[in-house]
């Protein structure tokens, strides 16, 4: 198996995942926060895609799904619509109100489709490209879209816990 190919695999996991993650949530389920700074599940699935969407984009130098499809207006969220969710404080947090799983749906396979289209046309030897020269030492083009990849993770397990807090 070459890295690509692996990589490909890893992103389709998340997509997979994703789904069983917030499958038959109602709105309430997606904005509920377990404690008054906690990030609910809608903000944490949110966030992860905007980052894999701003990423892959920012690599692949194409614009974002989430401009370029008019997602942001679908949404209509009362943030900039550059907006990742990084740095976000608390009452930021609570004014992402995600309004359906339908939505977040729709967003998380247009992001999936995006994100596998980038990755069938990469080879092993573009995976050393350095994409990013604001670090020591550079990120390169396999780095970020494994940090991408941990990221998407990371949130989707804590979706999935605060799924189960809720009994959903």
């Amino acid at each position: 198996m070459r890295s690509c190919d692996l990589l490909r695999y890893a992103y389709d996991q998340v997509s997979e995942t994703l789904a069983r993650s917030v499958e038959g949530l109602t709105p309430e389920d997606l904005d509920h926060r377990v404690a008054p700074d906690a990030n609910p599940i809608g903000w944490l699935v949110w966030h992860l895609l905007r980052v894999q969407d701003d990423h892959v984009a920012d690599v692949a130098g194409t614009e974002q799904v989430w401009t370029a499809e008019g997602w942001a207006e679908r949404f209509g969220l009362p943030v900039d619509v550059s907006a990742t969710g990084y740095g976000m404080s608390s009452e930021e947090v609570a004014a992402v109100r995600v309004p359906s799983v339908d939505l977040l749906l729709g967003y998380s396979e247009a992001v999936h489709a995006r994100t596998a289209r980038f990755l069938a046309g990469l080879t092993d030897d573009d995976l050393d490209r350095v994409v990013d020269e604001r670090w020591d030492p550079p990120v390169t083009l396999g780095v970020r879209l494994v940090s991408v990849l941990s990221d998407d993770l990371q949130h989707l397990g804590q979706a999935a816990y605060l799924r189960g807090l809720r009994g959903a």
